[in-house]
């Protein structure tokens, strides 16, 4: 009777060593994929994360928006004219040269809206060139595999009960499922940026159009505070994996399975909680509203 429970026993255990590691090989794929893209991904222009898009994007700015920003600038300058006349008095003991300096501030206004396109995607260039300089410098192996980590995995989990097992394996089914929706989530922060890229560039004559204005100047300074946010934006999100791939190399110097399992998912739950953090912190340190 005692050699087939122990039988029986031997079967559930191997039955569970066997689901535990068919878990653990798979657990980290999808955030070892989408942590690994990441520095592709953020180091590529508008241009070249998506042709289409941006050749969608271009023409609406340059066919519907500039339409809409040339009736700004007129009104914007007629109103700066109005401004310039009224300061010295109501019409009355006024310089001629201010004549001169609308004209200049004119055609300066109208050189910034028919150059949007070029200065916005100027910006992006040199952020750009920033992060793919600090990509060599901060992206380290950021690949995690519990298998390999731990050594001898397969001999710890053979001595351990069958209780042990059952809760292991339940853990390690939990952790996928979590890790799974961890690597949605940090898809959505690398892509919801582009994303946003596109929306922000799409209407950047608008607010270009107001800049040589002081007192509607404010929209387009905030403007492009907002392109030189995004831009950074990439760096902070590879500074962000760089601290995580140090941090989950110290997974290497336990022998604690549950514990790894855990470890690397708390460092993973950290990682997308501080890539949801990068925007907004980009914009408080550019004072971008």
């Amino acid at each position: 009777m005692q050699s087939i429970f122990d039988a029986i026993t031997e079967w559930l255990k191997g039955l569970l060593v066997e689901g535990i590691m068919g878990n653990l090989g798979g657990l980290f794929t999808g955030v070892n994929e989408q942590v690994g893209e990441i520095a592709a991904q953020v180091g590529m222009t508008p241009a070249a994360w998506n042709a289409g898009v941006f050749s969608m994007i271009r023409q609406l700015s340059e066919t519907v928006i500039l339409p809409i920003a040339g009736l700004v600038l007129t009104f914007v300058m007629t109103y700066e004219l109005i401004q310039m006349l009224i300061d010295h008095n109501n019409l009355h003991n006024f310089d001629t040269w201010i004549f001169f300096k609308w004209i200049f501030k004119t055609f300066v206004a109208v050189l910034l809206v028919t150059n949007t396109w070029n200065i916005v995607m100027g910006v992006f260039d040199v952020t750009q060139s920033v992060v793919n300089q600090s990509a060599g410098v901060i992206i380290s192996d950021t690949s995690i595999d519990v298998t390999t980590v731990i050594t001898d995995i397969e001999a710890k989990l053979d001595a351990m009960s069958v209780g042990g097992l059952l809760g292991l394996w339940f853990q390690s089914l939990f952790v996928g499922l979590t890790m799974k929706a961890l690597s949605i989530c940090i898809m959505l922060v690398v892509y919801g940026r582009m994303i946003e890229i596109y929306l922000v560039t799409s209407v950047a004559p608008i607010p270009m159009a107001t800049m040589v204005n002081h007192e509607w100047g404010s929209m387009g300074q905030n403007y492009l505070k907002s392109l030189l946010a995004l831009g950074f934006q990439a760096f902070l999100i590879l500074v962000c994996v760089g601290i995580y791939a140090v941090l989950i190399q110290t997974i290497a110097a336990t022998d604690d399975i549950s514990g790894a399992i855990w470890a690397c998912m708390g460092y993973t739950v950290l990682l997308c909680f501080t890539l949801f953090k990068t925007g907004s912190l980009a914009k408080s340190v550019f004072s971008a509203h």
